[in-house]
């Protein structure tokens, strides 16, 4: 054999070794920032939780308050419809509130977007898809 002949330094195991170690590297890194944004996240969602929990408990004390003095003062009137009444007022406080949970939630802001974007990147680079659409995973 001739030198002309001879294949690159360090031959097919070490270029696949290379390639093993950098996406290795490159999945640590990518690893790293998820639980980094993680950490962000998860102190934002116990902070909201918390500040959600004392929110419901002065809102149950100010909605039983303000339903006894409504019945008090519409008893002698509508009697035992005032009740009905208010149970419609909560039903329908209640459904918007959810429509409006519903929405945060699929807006995607519980997500980790920067996490997810970097993630979408490597795909692209790593697979050339050359963002296609119809590309799947």
């Amino acid at each position: 054999m001739s030198s002309s002949v001879r294949p690159p330094n360090g031959g097919l195991a070490s270029n696949a070794a290379s390639i093993i170690s950098g996406v290795l590297k490159l999945v640590g890194v990518r690893f790293s920032l998820a639980i980094m944004e993680f950490a962000d996240a998860r102190a934002a969602f116990f902070q909201v939780l918390l500040l959600g929990v004392i929110a419901i408990l002065a809102s149950m004390f100010a909605l039983f308050s303000i339903s006894g003095i409504i019945v008090v003062l519409a008893w002698e009137a509508l009697g035992w419809r005032i009740f009905l009444l208010l149970f419609f007022a909560y039903l329908l406080l209640t459904i918007s509130l959810l429509w409006m949970i519903r929405n945060i939630i699929t807006s995607g802001k519980l997500g980790l977007p920067l996490t997810l974007a970097e993630l979408k990147k490597d795909r692209v680079v790593l697979f050339d898809e050359q963002g296609d659409p119809d590309c799947r995973v």
